[in-house]
This record gives structure tokens, sequence and C-alpha cells, in this order.
């Protein structure tokens, strides 16, 4: 029996996710054997037909882990919390009895992405240029200060790459999952899915 099955809504998720299932002492649990998936219909499929997509794996996995995005869900006037019951238990009533857990990214997955870590200028195309990233991430109104994170954390990935002329592509999240710290996390989702690993896979 495998340890883990994942259900990500789409391919940048699944490489966030391979980068840190590859870092277990980082994250503070046993090395895991996972499968990875990501599901067709992305966030909504992931809200509204993960226990159908994962019920044939009960019998073969000891646990499930399911991760969307808040925004895009079809679903964002109700509280991120609220839909990730929802989805627990139909997976409960599905064979994942006391097995299985959601992590629902507020707004997306790029919140996890900025971070004290000099790894994520790096990752990002950044590394040598000046000002430094944060800094024109503030003189540019994205990153205001007093915030621990961008106002709005996709976009500025997005605008940081174009002035960097770096291309998007999954690669970055596997490249950035793999290599920033994992120190410092405050961001709620992530303390989620890292406390969930570490109640299943403890050291």
């Amino acid at each position: 029996m495998k340890d883990l099955i994942v259900l990500a809504a789409d391919k940048n998720m699944e490489h966030a996710l391979r980068g840190l299932l590859q870092r277990p002492q980082a994250l503070g649990i046993r090395s895991v054997e996972a499968e990875i998936f990501v599901h067709p219909r992305h966030d909504p499929g992931c809200l509204n037909e993960a226990h159908d997509f994962l019920r044939p794996f009960a019998g073969s996995h000891r646990h499930a882990l399911v991760l969307f995005d808040h925004e895009g869900c079809g679903r964002e006037h109700t509280a991120p919390g609220e839909l990730a019951n929802e989805v627990r238990k139909r997976l409960e009533t599905n064979g994942w009895t006391g097995q299985a857990e959601v992590v629902v990214l507020t707004p997306e997955l790029e919140v996890w992405v900025w971070s004290d870590s000099p790894h994520v200028a790096e990752c990002l195309g950044w590394a040598g240029r000046q000002p430094p990233l944060r800094d024109w991430l503030a003189a540019t109104g994205q990153w205001p200060a007093g915030q621990t994170k961008p106002t709005d954390p996709k976009r500025a990935m997005e605008a940081t790459l174009r002035e960097a002329r770096k291309p998007r592509s999954s690669a970055i999240y596997l490249d950035l999952a793999s290599k920033a710290s994992l120190h410092g996390h405050s961001e709620t989702a992530f303390l989620h899915f890292q406390q969930t690993l570490r109640k299943w896979f403890s050291i």
C-alpha cells in the first residue's frame, strides 16, 4: 500500500507539490511514497468531483490529499474552510474515513511563492537585478509596506517574470518548491498542508 495520493488542480500545483515532497526533512516528515494526479477539470473538478476521482484508490493508498485554488473554483462566495469541509465529508463517505484532507489555497497557489527566501528572486529570474525584487514590487504598488505578501500574488509573479523576461512554466514552481526555505511560512493553507503531512508521516 502506498503512503499518499494527491489530487491537484493543475500542472503548476503538481510541480510545486513534487518539489515539496522531495524535501521531507524540510517539511518535518519522513520520506513519503506519493502519487500526484491533476484533475482534468482543474479547481471546479477538485471541488465537486474529488470523491469520484479518488474512490478507486481508497484500497491502495493510506491517505488522500486534495488541493485547489479558491479563486477559480466557481464558488468564491463560500469561505475556503466551508468548501474544504464539504469535500472532506464526501471523501469520508467514499472510502476515505479518517484518511483524507483538503487544502484550499486562498486566493491561489502563487500565495505560496512569496517568502523571505533569496531563492524566490533567483527562481523568478531576478538574481543580480536592481533594485531588489521586493523593492521593485513595492515601487510598482504591488507589495505595500507592512504586508507579508503582495496584494495579488499571481499578478505580482506574472509581472516579475515579464520584467525579467523569463518564460512562465510549471518548472518554475518545481524549482521554487525544491529550493526556497520553508521556515517562516505563515500562510494558513501552507501551514495546514504541512501540519497534515506531519500528522500522517511523522519522523
